[in-house]
């Protein structure tokens, strides 16, 4: 069943985004927070909690003004790119295949007068590697996402 024919023509854009970085699109392999605040503030601290958990951001990129170009009526839309350098680098050497997934990413929209953040959850990697080391890199990557989107939350109700 294809699940973007039940969402929002956003909502499946940015599931098309997520999905061009994982064989795994379906819903329920996101991590997703809704915050109650403007895009602009939103943006600003999830770039804050991402340093704070120690990563650094390689690049924002603009996917709304592509969107809009394709007829859809957006607001703002964002991938904001992240990692730890010498672990991508180190990681990337060790496994090749895994380049397609790193940097890691998060998509920010938003939707109303509130902001969505959406990632896909690495722990779902699992499945295609055996390594004990990289499972547990995983699990680790999924803590710090779910930490990232707990900060934006506080911070937005702040």
């Amino acid at each position: 069943m294809n699940a973007s024919r039940f969402l929002r023509p956003a909502a499946a854009v940015c599931l098309l985004a997520l999905s061009l970085a994982s064989p795994l699109a379906q819903a329920d392999h996101l991590q997703m927070v809704r915050i109650e605040s403007p895009f602009p503030e939103t943006m600003s601290q999830l770039q804050a909690a991402i340093q704070d958990a120690g990563y650094q951001i390689s690049r924002v990129q603009r996917v709304d003004v592509g969107l809009t170009k394709s007829g859809y009526k957006t607001a703002q839309y964002r991938v904001v790119f992240y990692g730890r350098y010498e672990e991508v680098r180190r990681l990337s050497t060790r496994y090749p295949d895994l380049i397609p997934y790193l940097p890691l990413k998060f998509v920010i929209f938003a939707e109303g007068s509130d902001t969505l953040i959406l990632a896909n959850n690495p722990t779902n990697l699992s499945d295609f590697y055996k390594d004990a080391r990289l499972k547990k890199q995983f699990v680790e990557w999924e803590r710090d996402i779910r930490t990232i989107m707990q900060q934006v939350q506080r911070a937005s109700r702040q």
